[in-house]
């Protein structure tokens, strides 16, 4: 750490699911006033590139289903506390909303640990966008009375009561970084008696110019779309509202397959220090 001169402060804000025009104001306010940015990889180019300011250092520490140059969180906790203890503005730049599936309180553990005041401003989490963006009403009026947020990363992430439960359920299902997965939990369901009026969609790049949407019964996936690999980040619905994106749908697909944000190639550390 570098000698303690005065005190900063961090400012933890989501950036939306991708479309960079869908940052809140107040996020975009501190991105302007911000001595330090330090961005998830799921944050779009142009907000790093035109709303931060001139002379603000942006670091990247993305995470990559913990593959290549990812960043370990507590570097990520390192660095915060590094440039706040400065005396700088740090802003921590989420994808998507600060506190869905996301590391937000180990980075706030470390912050109280070294009494560093912090703000936390709240972004739209990649469901909501998603669904906005595929036409897909996630509580639709006779369609289902609630949405369940989870994520199926680990074979034995859910026990099998639960699988039940979920395969029982008349509630929208949303998944999040379960495309690696997909074959294994759409199983689980059909094993557990889904009922057959169950849709998927299955949403590549949602909100981007590359967004793709995988529509289909959940009965009929195996053998329309088994063992598809999808482009990251992929966001998954299950439920008689995904049925609703055929009539919605208000954006072309896209058969764009390229990236819209990068893949890592370097640690954070590395660029901190370059």
């Amino acid at each position: 750490m570098n000698n303690i001169q005065h005190t900063g402060r961090v400012i933890i804000a989501g950036a939306g699911p991708g479309d960079p025009e869908l940052l809140t104001l107040k996020a975009l306010r501190y991105l302007q006033q911000a001595d330090v940015v330090i961005a998830d990889r799921l944050v779009s180019d142009v907000i790093l590139c035109e709303y931060v300011k001139k002379d603000a250092l942006v670091l990247h520490a993305g995470k990559q289903s913990r593959k290549g140059a990812s960043t370990p969180q507590f570097i990520i906790n390192e660095l915060l506390v590094e440039y706040a203890l400065q005396g700088k503005m740090v802003m921590r730049l989420k994808g998507g909303d600060v506190s869905i599936f996301s590391n937000l309180m180990d980075e706030l553990n470390a912050l109280s640990r070294h009494h560093i005041p912090y703000e936390i401003i709240p972004g739209i989490t990649a469901a909501s966008g998603a669904a906005a963006y595929a036409g897909i009403p996630l509580t639709a009026r006779d369609h289902a009375n609630a949405v369940r947020f989870l994520t199926y990363y680990k074979a034995d992430l859910l026990q099998d009561d639960y699988w039940k439960e979920l395969a029982q359920t008349g509630d929208t299902l949303v998944f999040y970084m379960s495309s690696d997965t997909l074959d294994e939990l759409i199983s689980k369901l059909l094993q557990h008696k889904i009922a057959g009026d169950r849709h998927i969609a299955v949403i590549e790049q949602a909100t981007t110019p590359m967004q793709h949407v995988y529509n289909c019964n959940i009965h009929e996936y195996a053998k329309k779309r088994g063992s598809s690999n999808f482009v990251s980040p992929t966001l998954i619905i299950i439920g008689k509202v995904a049925a609703l994106q055929q009539q919605f749908q208000w954006i072309p697909n896209s058969n764009n397959r390229e990236y819209y944000f990068k893949p890592i190639e370097r640690n954070v550390k590395e660029i901190a220090r370059a």
